[in-house]
């Protein structure tokens, strides 16, 4: 019989979801963990016999699953969240959110509210954030020294702002950002023109070439209102997808956030062109922009993926409270019980996800030979009690609460509830000072 195999983790928990096979879940098992990459999702007497771990973390009452994946965001609006509150889209932005930006936005805030960002993130199981906002240097900077997995993507609009005098600039400026993060395993940068109603036309043509020429992702705001929908029939003759399809914009590397307001030909584009949508319903129904029709989109095959939004518009970062809502909604929008069901909804905050992203074939799934980016969550509480179905509890109960382990690439994050790369106490003093500093 051969020596046991030396490996740096292994993790044993009551229940192990893996999003791949599908609808599975395998009792009282095992993650072998070796330079960050799953070896083997095994039964734990198999494990204790095949290896020697340098370290074994037994999570009698836990289920593991791979790390969320937060498809949207704008982690620095942290420090705004509720500063705004109950207002229309177009309210909220022109009256209140883009004045104080503009008043207040600074490296050192984007810096400070990135952190608090992810640590509530890392906190709630997620692994993986896609941002969206200026001085989108200071937020890689951040993910990387968080060992946060991120896309970030550099803003572009057509006026200035604190991080740059207009769409020339911002590109210049991420492109250099692009290359300085070329080599990084942690954090990719993309492109983030803000929505059709505020790039033009030349702008978008300039982005679709340089997308395609360095495989590099999109991230825009689309047919968020019914309202940008019309101006955009209006002004162009076309609906707003119809508009960045002409350009050359939606190919499989764009992520098209929000889709409120979908027809039958938007359908049929988004199918056609391989582009995904990433919903945030928490934000929609905050801000009454309408309902992303996730099971209809679903079934059409484009891919779907889950997003906060921002702390600004939500008011929190935490995806289980989010999955919780996008099965609920979805039942309520089709009509179908069956819509979105638990373990669809959680494989759209992991694997699908990923796949927006252009990562699933490294996270999104506890798969032998994708990263160790793992979220532990305790279900031994009296309000998960009795537990017939993990994952039901997992996405109809609003877990986030729940999460003590969260691992990247097997570096520990969070353990036993408690942040490893961020300091807490630190982070909430400083969101108090800026509170101070904002509503003088």
């Amino acid at each position: 019989m051969s020596a046991p195999a030396n490996i740096d983790l292994l993790i044993k928990a009551r229940w192990i979801v893996p999003i791949i096979p599908e609808n599975q879940v395998f009792e009282n098992c095992a993650l072998a963990i070796h330079k960050g990459v799953i070896q083997a999702l095994l039964p734990q007497e198999e494990a204790d016999k095949r290896y020697a771990p340098h370290q074994s973390i037994n999570l009698g009452d836990h289920a593991l699953i791979p790390g969320l994946v937060n498809a949207h965001g704008h982690a620095g609006m942290s420090l705004l969240r509720g500063y705004a509150d109950d207002l229309p889209l177009v309210t909220w932005l022109n009256e209140h959110i883009w004045p104080l930006e503009g008043q207040w936005v600074s490296d050192q805030m984007i810096r400070d509210g990135t952190e608090l960002a992810m640590a509530e993130m890392i906190k709630s199981g997620t692994t993986c954030f896609t941002d969206m906002y200026y001085f989108p240097e200071q937020a890689a900077q951040a993910a990387q020294q968080a060992h946060m997995r991120a896309q970030i993507n550099f803003p572009i609009i057509d006026a200035p702002t604190p991080w740059g005098s207009g769409p020339e600039d911002y590109l210049n400026k991420g492109l250099a950002l692009h290359d300085d993060f070329r080599s990084s395993s942690l954090v990719r940068i993309g492109f983030g023109p803000h929505a059709p109603y505020s790039v033009s036309n030349s702008v978008f043509e300039k982005i679709a070439v340089l997308s395609q020429e360095m495989d590099a992702p999109v991230h825009v705001h689309l047919h968020e209102t019914a309202q940008e929908v019309a101006d955009s029939e209006k002004e162009y003759g076309k609906r707003p997808a119809a508009r960045l399809h002409e350009m050359g914009l939606m190919s499989p590397l764009t992520q098209c956030v929000h889709m409120t307001q979908v027809n039958d030909a938007d359908l049929a584009l988004l199918k056609e062109t391989g582009a995904h949508v990433i919903h945030c319903p928490q934000s929609n129904l905050k801000l009454a922009t309408g309902f992303c029709p996730v099971q209809r989109l679903i079934d059409a095959g484009v891919n779907v993926a889950l997003g906060t939004d921002g702390a600004a518009s939500n008011n929190d970062l935490d995806m289980f409270s989010e999955m919780q809502s996008a099965a609920l909604l979805a039942k309520g929008v089709s009509g179908q019980p069956d819509a979105l069901n638990a373990h669809r909804t959680l494989r759209m905050a992991t694997l699908d996800g990923a796949k927006a992203l252009g990562l699933d074939d490294t996270i999104g799934s506890l798969e032998v030979g994708k990263a160790a980016d793992i979220t532990a969550v305790e279900l031994s509480a009296l309000d998960v009690q009795p537990l017939y179905n993990p994952v039901s509890q997992l996405v109809y109960t609003q877990s986030g609460h729940r999460v003590s382990h969260v691992w990247v690439g097997g570096k520990a994050l969070l353990l036993s509830g408690q942040l490893q790369t961020l300091n807490e106490r630190e982070l909430i003093g400083k969101a108090r000072w800026w509170r101070k500093q904002i509503d003088r």
